[in-house]
């Protein structure tokens, strides 16, 4: 299998032109660098598939001789997915047109702080003194659970004795209330006894 020279080279042309014209501003020349890098890979792909041959019919045509299918499908495919992308590029030159009335892709105010950040040494300093101080906290959290590993069931066990204790203290409470109403309730029915006052036959004669 021989591969001709001047496609290879018309392709690595088409390759480059594409890249150059995808790192442009203006979202028209994105799409033009699109189409062009897409049939540049294209016409690499036909390229490397080899020289044409027969059609790949297996019983009509010797194994030899035929064409190799799969840089077709490839290259018909990859038809289809350019095509897509370029239409949805140039909805977007439509919907940028309508917006600003420019196809150029503006920087956003946060992207230059970033550079100018970025170009002073400040971005790489702040992220390095972040992960420090990320890293002493860590270790300090450790410690700190180190240390109050043993304390923790000291207090809970303090804890579990003073709730036992209110515990007591509001059943003896409780106990207090209800001999205190046990009483008032035998006083009650004595001193109902002692003026025979029986609510069952008041209103009779």
């Amino acid at each position: 299998m021989s591969i001709a020279l001047l496609p290879l080279a018309a392709s690595g042309t088409l390759i480059a032109t594409g890249v150059t014209l995808l790192l442009e501003r203006s979202l028209v020349r994105v799409l033009a660098g699109v189409i062009v890098l897409g049939n540049g890979i294209n016409l690499l792909i036909v390229t490397a598939g080899g020289d044409a041959g027969s059609p790949p019919l297996l019983g009509r045509f010797e194994p030899e001789r035929m064409a190799d299918p799969l840089p077709q499908a490839m290259v018909l495919t990859a038809i289809v997915i350019t095509l897509g992308v370029s239409a949805f590029l140039l909805a977007m030159v439509h919907r940028s047109w309508q917006l600003t009335g420019s196809d150029e892709v503006q920087d956003d105010t946060e992207d230059r702080r970033v550079r100018l950040r970025a170009r002073r040494g400040e971005l790489v300093d702040a992220v390095r003194a972040r992960r420090e101080a990320y890293r002493r906290l860590v270790a300090e959290q450790r410690a700190e659970l180190a240390g109050l590993g043993t304390e923790h069931a000291r207090h809970a066990q303090g804890a579990q004795d003073a709730q036992e204790r209110a515990q007591r203290k509001r059943l003896r409470a409780r106990q207090r209330e209800s001999r205190r109403e046990m009483r008032q309730a035998i006083r009650a029915e004595r001193e109902r006894q002692a003026l025979a006052i029986d609510p069952e036959l008041e209103g009779d004669d």
